[in-house]
């Protein structure tokens, strides 16, 4: 049906054929095509701002999607798997909204991976939901949260028969992650639902060297970040459903609830391009991207103070993963001199921007737009500071791991309700909740949602009870010089509690 359609932009090319008819605007938004914007800014703004249009005659409507956007959305189910597949303009974390409200009712229970973003933990409150949280394996080389074991899901399922899905994040913010097939059986054994976060993932599937795609592994639901690692706009992201278990009306009754009902169409045609990329040349182009990728890995053994996190994958199961994705590239130093905090400063000091930073690593996110350039520019950088530190004078450590930082769980926790009844209390009613020192607040309740971000996954929940493990990992992370989230923590070492 789309093969004669694969190398289209319906919606893109709707746009540019009404720029080129140079129409008159007498329609929002206020700038009309960026003639109004600041001179200063026309350099920057003008060329995207021309094609900033609205729900105008031959643009279709996100909403009630007729027509270009439609199409748009249907060739896009082609290319990544789905049956359906729904433009999203406020990344992920809409459609994590929509994909959990859509399933889950109040009072309803949800399985749900432990290390999970906050946009999960917002649609738990949102929903009313109560979930039961998997604990993750770890990798002890990285420290990293890894997968979850599917023995924890069955015994979860055998305790809780009542819970309606199963929701993973696959893969993680380090690309590591498992295989989901295993899972998306055991939960349509028992006519439940897979749900998948694989924000990160949007690239799997294309290429026999990246991961199988959520979707192709059985997914009933899955939520991709095409702007994290293809070439969407940043907010550009999709929502992605397949086969008979999910109700799709209540899937675009919450995303018209939960997406702005003037959404931007420079993102929506952002969207509709990196599909055709991927359709037309998508496994050309992450090969691409690899051969950039392994010319960064090769030059960095050259330098023997960097070590950068590979992985056997024949013998990873103690590690809790099974899958990673070669784009992402975790370094750090092996003398121990300097944190992962350290390392970022150092490298943003020579313009090598990096997405985060953990107490010992620096994570390098690639993609397949990631140029030679960009690989010789952070390898100097890293050489240059080899030799600023002398790092080369020093003594290499053994491996060593994060895992003291990270807060134990339970394997599987008993039932915790979310509702957002309680973050109303949570301001400044003193009645209903305090100020106190970390220390004083083990084995109290959190009234906060204490998140590390990046990567944005909270160590702490509103109402999760407070142990001596998770206050000082906490302390550790701070004088670590990691930002937090929903916290002031991160400035006056304090947490707000329930009293």
């Amino acid at each position: 049906m789309f093969e004669n359609r694969k190398s289209i932009a319906p919606l893109y090319e709707a746009m540019i054929a009404h720029n080129q008819s140079q129409p008159s605007s007498f329609h929002v938004p206020g700038h009309k095509s960026g003639l109004g914007v600041l001179d200063e800014a026309k350099p920057f703004l003008q060329a995207v701002m021309s094609i900033d249009y609205t729900e105008i005659t031959g643009l279709d409507d996100l909403h009630h999607a007729e027509g270009a956007i439609l199409e748009a959305e249907q060739l896009a189910a082609d290319c990544f798997g789905a049956e359906e597949t729904y433009f999203l303009v406020g990344g992920s974390t809409a459609g994590n909204l929509a994909m959990i409200t859509s399933v889950c009712e109040r009072g309803d229970l949800i399985l749900v991976q432990r290390n999970v973003h906050k946009s999960v933990i917002h649609g738990l409150m949102l929903a009313g939901a109560r979930a039961v949280f998997l604990s993750p394996a770890w990798d002890h080389e990285t420290g990293t949260a890894t997968g979850i074991h599917i023995e924890d899901v069955k015994l979860a399922l055998r305790r809780y028969p009542e819970a309606k899905a199963l929701l993973l994040t696959n893969p993680n913010y380090y690309g590591l992650g498992v295989d989901l097939r295993p899972f998306a059986q055991l939960m349509h054994e028992q006519d439940k639902l897979l749900l998948v976060d694989e924000a990160h993932g949007a690239h799997y599937g294309f290429h026999e060297e990246v991961p199988a795609s959520a979707l192709s592994s059985g997914a009933d639901v899955v939520v991709q970040s095409t702007h994290k690692m293809l070439t969407a706009m940043t907010m550009g992201a999709m929502l992605h459903v397949k086969g008979p278990r999910i109700d799709r009306v209540a899937i675009k009754q919450r995303l018209a609830m939960l997406q702005s009902s003037s959404p931007s169409y420079p993102i929506l045609a952002s969207l509709d391009l990196a599909r055709k990329r991927m359709h037309t040349e998508g496994k050309a182009w992450i090969s691409r991207g690899l051969g950039v990728v392994k010319e960064f890995r090769a030059l960095l053994n050259e330098l023997k103070t960097f070590g950068y996190h590979s992985y056997d994958f024949p013998n990873v199961k103690d590690h809790g993963f099974s899958t990673a994705d070669p784009f992402k590239v975790s370094i750090y130093d092996k003398t121990g001199t300097l944190s992962g905090s350290d390392l970022q400063d150092l490298l943003e000091a020579c313009g090598c921007f990096v997405e985060m930073a953990d107490a010992r690593n620096v994570l390098l996110v690639f993609s397949p737009a990631s140029s030679r350039d960009d690989v010789w520019r952070v390898y100097q950088a890293l050489a240059n500071i080899n030799l600023d530190e002398q790092l080369q004078k020093k003594e290499l450590l053994e491996p060593i791991s994060n895992i003291s930082i990270l807060p134990p769980d339970t394997q599987i926790s008993t039932p915790i309700a979310f509702d957002l009844r309680d973050l109303r209390k949570t301001g400044s009613n003193e009645s209903y909740v305090s100020t106190v020192t970390i220390q004083d607040a083990i084995g109290k309740r959190s009234a906060d949602m204490v998140i590390p971000y990046p990567p944005g996954i909270p160590y702490l929940y509103p109402g999760e009870t407070i142990t001596a493990s998770v206050a000082e990992a906490l302390e550790q992370l701070a004088m670590n010089g990691i930002r937090f989230q929903g916290t002031a923590f991160g400035q006056t070492q304090k947490l707000k509690i329930y009293t």
